[in-house]
């Protein structure tokens, strides 16, 4: 099944995403290369893709799992959460209808 993780930052959490960046892609990688990663990104600070010094306010992360429980131990065990840049992350069940 489906799970949406949405993760909330921390104020001014853009030096702390670019720090751990390295290791919360590598994560991302390895559920692409297992076929299950359906979309993966950051949630803008401002109406830009490139929001500069802005940085993000979040992220958002639709992947397959088993269980809604190996969805959070998945997203509890996030570079940016141990490092901080999350103030809040939430997993939900995700049922994708388009495209």
């Amino acid at each position: 099944m489906l799970y949406a993780v949405i993760s909330e930052d921390v104020d001014n959490s853009l030096p702390l995403r670019k720090e751990v960046r390295p290791a919360h892609l590598a994560r991302l990688e390895q559920l692409k290369e297992q076929g299950r990663l359906v979309l993966a990104g950051p949630l803008p600070a401002i109406d830009s893709n490139d929001p500069g010094e802005a940085g993000f306010t979040g992220s958002l992360v639709v992947a397959e799992f088993d269980s809604l429980a190996a969805a959070q131990i998945w997203a509890d065990a996030d570079p940016y959460g141990e490092a901080g840049v999350y103030r809040k992350v939430v997993v939900k069940p995700f049922k994708k209808v388009l495209p």
